[in-house]
C-alpha cells in the first residue's frame, strides 16, 4: 500500500459526498410583494412550487416578474396563483404563454385542504409574498393573511418612521459610546 492509496475515496464515500452536495440548495430571490406586507397582517407562510413552461422560467431568470395585486385561489383541491405577471420571453416567439395566465401551485393535498379550511372559516386571504429559485426550481412563498385596517397601516408607518429617526441619531453618535 502506497501513500497515494490513502487519498482515494471509496464508492460509498463518493456517493455520500454527492448526496450532501445535492441537498445544499442555493436560494436566489426573484421578486418580493411589498404591497402585500403593507396591506395585510401575515399570519403564516408556506412554500409552494410553481408549474411553469420553459419560456416563463427563462423570463423569470431575467427578472420579468410582478407579484403586485396578485392572490391565490383554491379550486377543486388545487391552488392557483392569479394575476402573477410574467413578462413574455424576448426570444420565445410562438412558445410564449399569456403573461397573466393562472399558474398552478404545487403543494400536498393535506396542506391545501388545511389552508382552504382556514380561508373559509376565518375569512383570511392567501397572497403570494415572494418568488425565488431554490436550486433550479421556482418557488412561491404563499402567506395566509388578514387585511389591515386603515389605523393599522398608519401605526406601522409611524413605527417605521420612528425606527428610521432612531437609526439616524444612532448613526451620528456611533463614536460617542
Amino acid at each position: 500500500m502506497s501513500v497515494n492509496d490513502k487519498n482515494v475515496l471509496t464508492n460509498k464515500e463518493k456517493q455520500y459526498i454527492l448526496f450532501i452536495m445535492s441537498e445544499i440548495k442555493t436560494i436566489k430571490k426573484i421578486s418580493d410583494n411589498r404591497s402585500a406586507r403593507h396591506e395585510y397582517h401575515i399570519i403564516e407562510s408556506h412554500e409552494a412550487g410553481v408549474e411553469l413552461f420553459g419560456t416563463e422560467v427563462k423570463s423569470i431568470r431575467g427578472g420579468g416578474v410582478n407579484l403586485k395585486d396578485s392572490w391565490v385561489a383554491v379550486e377543486n383541491g388545487q391552488m392557483f396563483a392569479r394575476h402573477v405577471h410574467i413578462s413574455p420571453y424576448e426570444k420565445g416567439n410562438i412558445f410564449n404563454r399569456d403573461p397573466m395566465r393562472d399558474k398552478r401551485l404545487l403543494m400536498h393535498k393535506k396542506e391545501i385542504r388545511k389552508l382552504y379550511e382556514k380561508v373559509k372559516r376565518d375569512g383570511l386571504t392567501l397572497v403570494p409574498l415572494s418568488m425565488y429559485f431554490k436550486g433550479s426550481r421556482v418557488k412561491l412563498q404563499v402567506g395566509l393573511c388578514k387585511g389591515k385596517k386603515l389605523h393599522d397601516k398608519r401605526d406601522s408607518i409611524a413605527e417605521r418612521d420612528v425606527k428610521r429617526k432612531l437609526d439616524r441619531v444612532m448613526k451620528g453618535h456611533r463614536g460617542d459610546f
